[in-house]
């Protein structure tokens, strides 16, 4: 179901002002991304951002115990693993879900949403600064939540797979 393993996980790319990072979220369900954003400096604080996207759109507030539920996998990058974000999932009510060590695959879900903005987006457009880079950013997760056909869900988008899993079970006759 979705809203219940989220992956979290960072890229950078060379903008015309410099290195970016780019921090995502990504839902382990429908493979819809929840959050993306970029920033100058790849900190812990960065990094919190795409989940707070999450938090907000999908549970309606940013309050403390909201998200109660949900697991975030995740690397053992020292943004993921400080004592600020940990801190911040379990006010939030996440499960904090550590990949294992040197295995990506344990958060392939994320990993292949990079892959796919990086061939999409990242290595086909040149991007001026980090403000040009996050409008890239948020048009990109639009159309790729709402056009992007996954095959493991056979060929329909991230936004048609909530929708379907969203919808309550017809009662049985």
């Amino acid at each position: 179901m979705p809203d219940e393993i989220w992956g979290t996980d960072a890229t950078s790319v060379l903008t015309l002002s410099g290195t970016a990072t780019i921090f995502l979220a990504v839902d382990h369900c429908t493979a819809e991304c929840i959050g993306i954003h970029a920033a100058s400096r790849g900190t812990r604080h960065e990094a919190l951002e795409p989940i707070r996207q999450g938090v907000r759109r999908h549970f309606g507030q940013y309050a403390a115990d909201v998200a109660q539920g949900l697991s975030l996998r995740h690397d053992h990058g020292s943004q993921y693993m400080s004592h600020y974000f940990q801190e911040e999932l379990q006010f939030l009510g996440i499960r904090s879900t550590p990949a294992f060590v040197a295995e990506p695959e344990c958060n392939g879900v994320a990993e292949r949403f990079i892959r796919t903005l990086k061939e999409q987006l990242l290595w086909v457009e040149v991007f001026d600064d980090v403000d040009h880079l996050n409008k890239a950013l948020c048009r990109f997760r639009q159309q790729y939540n709402s056009g992007w056909l996954v095959q493991k869900h056979q060929h329909r988008t991230p936004d048609q797979i909530r929708s379907l899993l969203s919808q309550p079970a017809a009662c049985a006759a």
